[in-house]
């Protein structure tokens, strides 16, 4: 007959810590802000792009009747509407800012990057038209201020620039919701905001320059 002990076995602590089987792996709060940092710098930064690139293209195309022949008219997006790609920079700018401030200034800088993707996205439906460029372009054309575009049509770059002002939007909206935990540009200072400590320089008592040196900075060369 085998003997019998009294004494329970080892807990495994790791097992008994491990997820169950089946159960979804949340990960850490930390590696959540890191990724909502990238994908919010990811979309911010492919949207200014895209809209600034999209603004450049043609959005109308028409013609203006001058002598009896038709002649043809374009109008890009900054000539339809300049506000897209104004605020495409605004929004760049912002979302370096982002990490240049803490507290209500990154809730206010958050806020800003997803009212100026909101604001491009609006200005880019609205102004897909371009009938008002083109009648411009007619005019100045023909130096007739009566002069009106004829078969006007648009191009697909409006709903391009609207889509990537709808990812300046995404990103905005990132930063608002996590953006209180990511971290500040200020080298100085922790991620909880207390000042890193200075180490003190060594010092060669052979050399006077150095204990001069840190005498200036306050320092006990003698140490």
């Amino acid at each position: 007959m085998g003997c019998v002990s009294a004494v329970p076995p080892p807990r495994n602590d790791s097992a008994a810590q491990a997820p169950e089987d089946g159960a979804p792996d949340t990960g850490s709060p930390e590696s959540g802000g890191r990724r909502s940092v990238a994908v919010a710098l990811l979309l911010g930064t492919l949207g200014a792009t895209v809209v600034l690139l999209a603004s450049g293209r043609t959005w109308a195309r028409g013609t203006a009747a001058v002598g009896g022949a038709s002649l043809p008219l374009t109008a890009d997006g900054r000539a339809v509407t300049g506000l897209p790609a104004a605020l495409a920079i605004v929004g760049l700018a912002a979302l370096v800012a982002v990490f240049a401030v803490r507290g209500r200034g990154r809730l206010l800088v958050s806020g800003l990057l997803a009212l100026s993707g909101l604001g491009a996205g609006l200005a880019a439906v609205l102004g897909a038209d371009g009938r008002g460029a083109l009648d411009a372009e007619a005019a100045r054309t023909t130096a007739d201020t009566a002069a009106r575009v004829a078969g006007l049509t648009q191009t697909a770059w409006p709903h391009v620039t609207a889509a990537g002002a709808a990812l300046i939007l995404v990103a905005g909206l990132l930063a608002l919701r996590f953006g209180r935990g990511w971290p500040s540009m200020g080298g100085r200072y922790e991620r909880d905001g207390s000042p890193r400590p200075r180490r003190a320089a060594p010092v060669d008592p052979d050399r006077p320059e150095d204990l001069w040196k840190a005498l200036d900075r306050g320092e006990d060369p003698t140490r």
